[in-house]
């Protein structure tokens, strides 16, 4: 028989479960847990606020793909998490949060630092659980990671009384770690109905004139890349993507238009409003990629395939559907394609003619394809995006950064200082230096670039960065920021000079909350209302407070040498002045279709 407190058992669990690096800032309802922690294999990385130690988990998380961990006191400090945690949720990021909790007896009596931690976190979660007693740990724990790898992943909350965590339980034997279910999904698309989905999916790709494959943050993990590629190989299509979808492919592959939406490229943009057939990949047309709903893809049919029931048919309407992740439908729909192909005798990239075995769904709103193969109109996309990037890249002059210029000579500045681009690991903030690197940054490989896409959180970008940074020991990483953002979780400095992590932050400096500026540039008549800074710290004075080598991209000619130092030298901060007139383009403003954007 096995006898250990609920501390032990929670330290236990997670070492069980192959989890070797925590994050979190002790307190009084959890030192029960810190206190069985220091004597543990796992290592603890103590922040400087807890909203830092949810972002550091999902930088973790983010980059292998696996829950990460993160921990907080009862009260200020769970209610410090949320924010991290509402984040993970909206991005389908797998986190196990533990939080404490006031001893059982004083629930309910507004004991001191007690917050109803259960019930805040309710709809931010992907499923939360007050434990009530310790032996509910050992089938807490395991289940906790369980559903936030399962199916479509997210974040579990559990909240842990201080009494359950003294408390001690005698069991036979430790509980099995929790692993992804294999059947995770609800209303999953099975048997002859997939079998019949993946036909159509197969068909209409070949008889399709203008494909277009819009892949979200369900492409972006190693495995789906492969499909794609091997999809891309049967089928050539134009491919956009969502914020969360960018590295699915690499951004130098000739069939990449770019990301769609409010800040998309032209080229993506355009794609998707000529397609006439949209397969939809793990993604949900959230409303800054769609625009007008209805003039996003007007033409298209389109097929989607998302591991979320709940996605499908929510916001566009779809010619056919499947339930299940990119993972296993995409293979099965190119098997289909080679299959129907070697049956047709078409070669490699050949096409069905127009006469179709799958009739129209509404044959009076079919579009018309142009007598133009496929092959010519990707070509003429790609013409199209390299034209829109040579534009945008160029026009700086000799005392300006050119920000979008800046961004897209990263990897080239890293290279020449003996660094692999490819190694590089990319985070960002929120902002108009977010949307730049989406824009201009050359995204190779999935999982390269983090950032907060559809809670768009600030302060996001730096603790991202120590989480990836821990995760990927070895690998340089990159913090992309803006003056407004770093100042959300500055703090942090501290906790990446203690760790002593290869993290360099570069801080585009506008003197203002530059996105708010530009939006009242163009939408509100240039009433810059509370987003010019009256006052500028000295961020780089900041940064060598902490210990933190610095440099200024403007008066040190030498500052990649200090951004991309060898492996193993720890942290930079590098000062990018930027101009407060630059704006980030293309830009839809409301009520216009994603065609008609500024440029």
């Amino acid at each position: 028989m096995i006898e250990a407190t609920g501390a032990q058992i929670i330290v236990k669990l997670l070492e069980r479960q192959g989890v070797t690096t925590v994050a979190g800032i002790p307190g009084g309802s959890v030192l029960p847990l810190y206190n069985q922690l220091a004597s543990s294999s796992i290592r603890h990385v103590l922040v400087r606020h807890e909203q830092a130690a949810g972002f550091i988990a999902q930088g973790m998380a983010r980059t292998t793909g696996l829950p990460a961990v993160c921990i907080a006191t009862s009260g200020p400090g769970a209610m410090n998490l949320l924010t991290a945690i509402a984040d993970a949720r909206s991005d389908s990021i797998p986190l196990v949060a533990i939080t404490g909790q006031v001893n059982s007896s004083l629930i309910g009596t507004d004991a001191f630092q007690e917050a109803d931690t259960f019930g805040l976190s309710f709809p931010i979660t992907k499923h939360s659980v007050m434990v009530k007693s310790v032996e509910e740990l050992l089938t807490v724990i395991p289940e906790a990671f369980s559903i936030a790898a399962s199916g479509r992943p997210g974040p579990v909350l559990v909240d842990i009384p201080r009494d359950v965590q003294t408390a001690t339980a005698t069991f036979e034997s430790w509980p099995e770690p929790g692993h992804p279910r294999q059947v995770a999904l609800r209303y999953p698309t099975l048997g002859a109905d997939l079998a019949q989905a993946i036909d159509v999916f197969a068909r209409e790709l070949l008889s399709a004139r203008k494909p277009v494959l819009y892949a979200g943050g369900g492409c972006n993990s190693s495995q789906v890349a492969a499909a794609i590629a091997e999809l891309l190989a049967e089928v050539p299509m134009a491919v956009v993507s969502s914020l969360m979808g960018i590295g699915c492919i690499d951004e130098a592959d000739q069939q990449w238009c770019g990301m769609v939406g409010m800040h998309g490229s032209m080229t993506a943009n355009t794609a998707m409003y000529e397609s006439d057939l949209v397969l939809a990949a793990g993604v949900r047309f959230d409303d800054r990629a769609t625009g007008i709903v209805s003039q996003f893809c007007p033409n298209a049919r389109i097929l989607h395939i998302d591991i979320d029931a709940a996605e499908v048919n929510k916001i566009l309407p779809s010619f056919h559907s499947i339930v299940a992740d990119c993972q296993s439908a995409l293979p099965a729909i190119s098997q289909r394609i080679r299959e129907l192909k070697l049956r047709e005798g078409l070669e490699p990239g050949g096409k069905f003619d127009e006469s179709r075995e799958i009739p129209p769904a509404h044959p009076e709103d079919r579009h018309q394809p142009s007598p133009a193969n496929t092959g010519n109109w990707i070509q003429h996309l790609a013409a199209m995006y390299q034209q829109e990037r040579q534009v945008a890249l160029g026009g700086t002059s000799a005392n300006q950064v050119n920000p979008r210029q800046f961004i897209a000579q990263l990897p080239a500045r890293a290279a020449a200082q003996g660094l692999d681009p490819a190694s590089l690991i990319v985070t960002t903030d929120v902002g108009q230096h977010q949307m730049w690197t989406a824009q201009f940054y050359p995204v190779m490989r999935p999982r390269q670039l983090l950032t907060s896409g559809s809670l768009g959180t600030m302060g996001f970008g730096l603790p991202a960065a120590l989480g990836a940074a821990l995760a990927n020991p070895g690998q340089r990483v990159v913090c992309i920021s803006g003056d407004g953002s770093i100042m959300m979780n500055i703090q942090e400095l501290a906790t990446l000079a203690e760790e002593n992590l290869d993290v360099t932050v570069f801080v585009l400096d506008n003197g203002a909350l530059g996105m708010v500026r530009q939006q009242q540039e163009f939408l509100f008549s240039k009433t810059y209302s509370a987003s010019i800074y009256g006052r500028q710290p000295n961020l780089l004075a900041i940064a060598e407070g902490f210990g933190i080598a610095t440099a200024q991209v403007t008066t040190n000619e030498d500052w990649a040498t200090v951004a991309f130092p060898p492996a193993g030298s720890g942290p930079r901060f590098i000062r990018v002045p930027v101009g407060q007139q630059e704006n980030v383009l293309p830009f839809v403003p409301a009520g216009k279709k994603n065609i008609e954007a500024i440029t």
